[in-house]
């Protein structure tokens, strides 16, 4: 399976009518785990680089609600960016694979669903340690 199947991009349903937009998005329908924790990133620009890290645990959903980012995912072997242009689409991020987020347009608000309550040993944090972890 290659990295683009094993993070694939989802589409959620716009539920909206004539009142405006409404998007849900339910843990284990529409995500394919059980939501433990939510947080969002805001007031980044288009000079800022957040991620640069790998989950041994944590498996996450990243949607922009407002504005524009790219994620750049690698599993160490491929890589591929994702541009989150819609807050009708997300994309999945499985364990052990490395993200960085960037290219925040000034209204970005990245909207993060995890699997996992914080811990921040289970974090990978510097690349080369990823690689070797990888390869093991």
């Amino acid at each position: 399976m290659g990295l683009r199947e094993k993070c694939p991009i989802l589409h959620f349903g716009d539920l909206g009518d004539e009142r405006g937009k409404l998007v849900v998005i339910e843990g284990e329908e529409d995500i394919p785990f059980e939501i433990k924790r939510v947080f969002y990133i805001y007031e980044s620009d288009d000079t800022v680089v957040r991620g640069q890290h790998a989950n041994r645990e944590s498996e996450f959903v990243l949607i922009n609600v407002a504005g524009t980012s790219k994620v750049r995912i690698t599993d160490g072997k491929e890589e591929f960016v994702v541009e989150l242009n819609q807050p009708m689409m997300g994309v999945y991020i499985p364990k052990m694979i490395w993200k960085d987020m960037y290219d925040f347009s000034r209204d970005s608000i990245l909207l993060v669903l995890a699997s996992t309550h914080y811990d921040g040993n289970e974090y990978i944090r510097e690349y080369e340690d990823y690689l070797k972890e990888v390869s093991e």
